[in-house]
């Protein structure tokens, strides 16, 4: 298999590119700004062709939240407009695409986790960009994969663990928000179940699924940021707030639990718990 990843300087991108030594099986070509920008017909057409690509992991996305609602243009041409590019390249190659999606697709008022058939509603600018980019594979990629995750961290970029280890090594007293409850997502156990995937699809099979995953378990942000703290022996102390003290010009989700029976069960996955993963990275060094 010859597999394009897009976005590869991501969190989810550079967790595949650590992995992809390890494939004997699969060649990986590692693309982001600006070597590849996914909006540009012309240049992903180019690399497909080049590389004999037969299957693509889009991890390339407009993340932050916020800056979003001020930038709607920007988001929409990275999440609705180059998922629509990819899977017109990966129709004209017959390759299989796996898209990176969101559980901000979902309006958070729920109180069972999301299943992946649930009625959508998605949460703002980047709610709908993503939702949109999701539609844009159905109309027009031949096979596709649609994974929606929550909350991933990792040792690259910027995310919420990141944050704590380094406001908890500066500050005596933090302020967390407890009201918004989800599943925190180790990026190295989601690309380790994307090449799982990956490896064990039936190349000779039109895919045409949605997907949850995250790691197991609930928590809030509260939950979340004690236990980074714990994990690292820090001695900061995290108090509860309501959302309301934290205003943001978009609105976040207060229940985003996805469910992930179906993609277990396809792809007999064994999913960690959110703690474990969660210690086992810090311990090695994050």
């Amino acid at each position: 298999m010859n597999i394009l990843v897009t976005g590869s300087n991501g969190q989810l991108g550079s967790e595949l590119r650590e992995l992809a030594d390890r494939m004997e099986s699969m060649r990986f070509f590692f693309y982001d700004l600006p070597g590849l920008d996914i909006t540009d017909n012309e240049s992903v057409g180019r690399i497909c062709h080049e590389h004999d690509i037969t299957a693509v992991v889009n991890c390339a996305a407009y993340t932050a939240v916020d800056k979003a609602e001020e930038d709607a243009g920007a988001a929409f041409r990275v999440n609705r407009d180059g998922p629509a590019v990819l899977a017109k390249a990966a129709k004209e190659r017959s390759a299989l695409l796996v898209h990176v999606s969101t559980d901000y697709v979902f309006n958070g008022e729920s109180f069972l986790p999301y299943r992946e058939e649930d009625p959508v509603s998605p949460l703002g600018v980047y709610g709908r960009s993503k939702w949109e980019g999701e539609e844009q594979l159905r109309q027009i990629a031949p096979s596709y994969m649609i994974v929606r995750t929550s909350w991933l961290y990792s040792s690259h970029g910027q995310n919420f663990v990141k944050t704590m280890l380094r406001l908890g090594s500066e500050r005596q007293e933090l302020n967390v928000i407890f009201d918004q409850v989800g599943t925190p997502t180790l990026a190295a156990d989601l690309a380790h179940a994307i090449i799982s995937i990956l490896g064990r699809h039936d190349k000779g099979r039109t895919y045409a699924e949605t997907y949850h995953y995250s790691n197991e378990g609930v928590c809030s942000w509260y939950d979340f940021a004690v236990a980074v703290m714990r994990a690292k022996g820090l001695s900061c102390s995290v108090l509860p707030v309501g959302s309301e003290e934290y205003p943001t010009k978009a609105k976040r989700p207060h229940y985003s639990v996805l469910h992930k029976g179906k993609i277990k069960d396809h792809w007999e996955l064994e999913i960690p718990h959110w703690q474990d993963s969660l210690e086992k990275v810090l311990a090695e060094g994050f």
